[in-house]
């Protein structure tokens, strides 16, 4: 195994800033949009995406589920829905096969909460980022995700 670290090159590493800028500017703004008008925060919405899932039968998810799809950590999404239970958004309820293990149900306050959002999120989500690029570009961003998804999925 090599110990030569190798660098970023000037391009590379104006790509990176760039790409880490966008990410935390795209994230802020949309979750700022979010809550002004619907009182959800994105983490709100992640989960209430997840549980409105068309293979989530029920809407219905074992923590553990809600926590690999999302890719948070089980102390994240555990403090996540309690929030949102608080806020009758979910119900948790416990798994009979596992002492341990919860379920967490979509509520239909949760439901009539992501139905409302959702239309003016994705007009923000298309404002933002879509409405800019022409159709090679978003098949090229297609590709790029899927090819750095890849690498991901095989560490």
């Amino acid at each position: 195994m090599s110990t030569t670290t190798r660098w970023l090159d000037d391009e590379e590493t104006q790509a990176w800033r760039a790409w880490l800028d966008l990410n935390n500017r795209l994230f802020a703004r949309l979750n700022r949009e979010l809550q002004a008008a619907s009182g959800l925060s994105i983490s709100d919405y992640e989960i209430l995406v997840a549980l409105t899932d068309d293979d989530v039968p029920e809407h219905s998810l074992r923590m553990y589920e809600l926590g690999e799809r999302l890719q948070w950590e089980k102390s994240r999404v555990s403090k996540q829905v309690s929030r949102m239970e608080a806020r009758g958004l979910v119900e948790r309820r416990h798994c009979a096969d596992d002492r341990r293990g919860a379920f967490v149900d979509l509520t239909e306050a949760g439901l009539a909460a992501i139905s409302a959002a959702a239309p003016g999120h994705v007009a923000l989500v298309r404002e933002l980022f879509f409405d800019g690029l022409d159709g090679d570009q978003v098949r090229s961003l297609g590709r790029f995700a899927t090819t750095v998804l890849g690498r991901l999925a095989d560490g």
